[in-house]
């Protein structure tokens, strides 16, 4: 799950199908690009793109003409004209171990809970070749290469980069088997504490909705309508501190920055979340939070091969802790 957390990913053991080309048109209005260089019109065209990756991309030829004729990066179009963009997927990397430490809370031949601090990634992706969670598990966990799918040895759920805490790790394919079941079946209890701007009306509330891509930014989810995955995320006010408050969620499903997205639809944005928060809020904060104020803070699920009951809490880091004041605020987990 991610949202924080995703979803269990149940992958196997040989590589993964190819993925198809992230394939866009674009219209060019009658009076051209207004003069600018195509890069640079393109920049604005494509939010989610970054000028020199649009500029490597019109290098390499992935930027074409109805008719595939490449375009250059300093061109300017003269008139109305349509562009094929054509974003290749990212080559898959077989990761390598990394001695990264790890904060373990529990470890058995089986599998391990770990907490993770903010600003560690998860598995290796386009910006991040190593350096992540994944590379530190193989330096740990010797026999960890090939549980789960390629990549991502042993992962079962995930985290975001800016999310603190528990995770679940199988070492096994027994384990991850087992995780597999336990996710199908509603098995694991996730609860996350997080700091939001403003306050909700009430003390506690549950919400289900679709989630599914932004219609606009491609690289953001939203609540939508139509097309979307069921999300279910239970919430319960822990403390209110004028500007914002702390919150506990109890999530029933995992979809991508499923707490983020359903804190913003609520009127109550994560504390310094870059894509759904408040930057001007954030910015009056002091300290300004350098990352989105949410922790994974406790885990309960049977052990995914022998059953036995296992349940963790994982504290609240100081960088967290920081906007709670000098005040001693007890959080126990949700019966």
């Amino acid at each position: 799950m991610n949202d924080g957390t995703d979803s269990l990913d149940c992958g196997n053991d040989e590589l993964p199908a190819p993925e198809a080309p992230d394939t866009r048109t674009l219209s060019v209005p009658p009076e051209g690009t207004g003069g600018i260089r195509l890069d640079l019109w393109l920049v604005q065209r494509l939010p989610d793109l970054s000028r020199s990756r649009i500029q490597a991309l019109l290098r390499e030829g992935h930027i074409v003409a109805t008719d595939g004729t490449p375009l250059r990066s300093c061109e300017r179009l003269k008139g109305a004209a349509e562009l094929v963009v054509s974003i290749p997927p990212p080559v898959p990397v077989e990761p390598h171990p990394e001695e990264i430490p790890l904060d373990i809370f529990f470890e058995d031949a089986d599998c391990l809970v770990l907490n993770k601090p903010a600003g560690l990634v998860v598995h290796s992706g386009p910006g991040h070749p190593d350096g992540t969670l994944v590379n530190a598990l193989l330096f740990h966990c010797k026999d960890l290469a090939g549980i789960g799918g390629f990549g991502r040895p042993g992962i079962v759920h995930r985290l975001d980069k800016d999310t603190s805490g528990l995770m679940m790790v199988a070492k096994t394919d027994a384990a991850y088997r087992g995780f597999t079941m336990l996710f199908q079946n509603g098995g694991v209890r996730k609860e996350y504490l997080c700091l939001v701007h403003g306050a909700p009306g009430k003390e506690s509330g549950r919400i289900e909705t679709l989630i599914g891509r932004h219609p606009v930014l491609r690289q953001h989810w939203a609540v939508v309508d139509r097309n979307g995955r069921r999300a279910v995320s239970n919430w319960k006010v822990e403390h209110r501190f004028g500007r914002y408050t702390l919150m506990r969620v109890h999530i029933e499903t995992g979809r991508t920055h499923q707490i983020r997205v359903h804190m913003n639809h609520i009127g109550c944005p994560v504390l310094g979340d870059a894509m759904y928060g408040r930057s001007s809020a954030d910015a009056s904060l002091d300290p300004v939070p350098q990352r989105q104020m949410l922790h994974s803070t406790f885990l309960a699920f049977p052990h995914p091969v022998s059953g036995e009951p296992l349940s963790f809490t994982a504290p609240l880091p100081p960088d967290f802790q920081v906007y709670l004041g000098k005040e001693q605020i007890s959080c126990p987990p949700e019966s």
